[in-house]
């Protein structure tokens, strides 16, 4: 059950993975954990396992809720021991990025901060108790868990205004997706920056760390070095 926070300030939202925390951890329990554990009960060799894990993903697809459930690829795969384990195994391989807990802390005397992520529960539970997140923000959503969709679509932001109870252009969304953090808020009213930590874009509403975003939402300008 998802509650909203009783709050009389602007929101800001963000995504979470590549936004706020680095892909390691998941990327850990992906690509490493489970093929070991499928080589071990296969008896197979572990790059021959990472392949034969690998074309399954690719069957299942992320178009499928399947794909983002670690209990589901437990039982697909059936393999050995329990998938919280294996969760608890690589936590320690969680990595905030160095300017969030300031940017937070500052954030925080002014907004009521919220994630929004595509990761499912299991995964954002360890994330934002290794990371030290959980007493910044006043909501945590995921799409795929609280919600059953698969991506963050247009219906879910909207869900999420309904949920908060504030028109669409009272929410700032940030995050590292093109669409699903920036065009789609976007197309419905909400105010969405990009995070482009490799500076692959670049455009008034493109940040490259954290750092600058409350001098942006102030008003004072953007990240754009195009011209440089």
């Amino acid at each position: 059950m998802v509650n909203p926070p009783q709050k009389s300030k602007q929101y800001i939202s963000f995504d979470l993975d590549g936004t706020l925390v680095d892909l390691a951890f998941t990327d850990l329990v992906w690509h490493q954990g489970i093929p070991e554990l499928y080589a071990q009960k296969a008896g197979i060799a572990l790059h021959e396992a990472r392949e034969q894990v690998l074309q399954e993903y690719r069957r299942v697809g992320d178009g499928a809720l399947e794909w983002y459930d670690i209990a589901y690829w437990f039982k697909c795969l059936e393999l050995p021991g329990r998938w919280e384990a294996l969760l608890e195994r690589y936590a320690s391989a969680v990595c905030v990025y160095a300017e969030v807990h300031d940017v937070l802390r500052r954030l925080r005397k002014d907004y009521s901060l919220i994630v929004l992520s595509n990761g499912a529960r299991e995964f954002i539970d360890v994330e934002m108790r290794e990371g030290g997140l959980t007493g910044y923000f006043d909501l945590v959503v995921s799409a795929t868990s609280d919600f059953g969709l698969v991506k963050k679509s247009p219906e879910f932001y909207q869900r999420i205004c309904k949920l908060l109870g504030v028109r669409s252009q009272r929410l700032v969304h940030v995050g590292d997706h093109w669409e699903f953090d920036y065009q789609t808020p976007r197309g419905v009213g909400i105010v969405a920056f990009h995070l482009s930590r490799g500076g692959e874009r670049s455009g008034p509403d493109v940040i490259r760390d954290l750092r600058r975003l409350p001098e942006v939402l102030n008003g004072g300008g953007h990240e754009d070095r195009s011209g440089e």
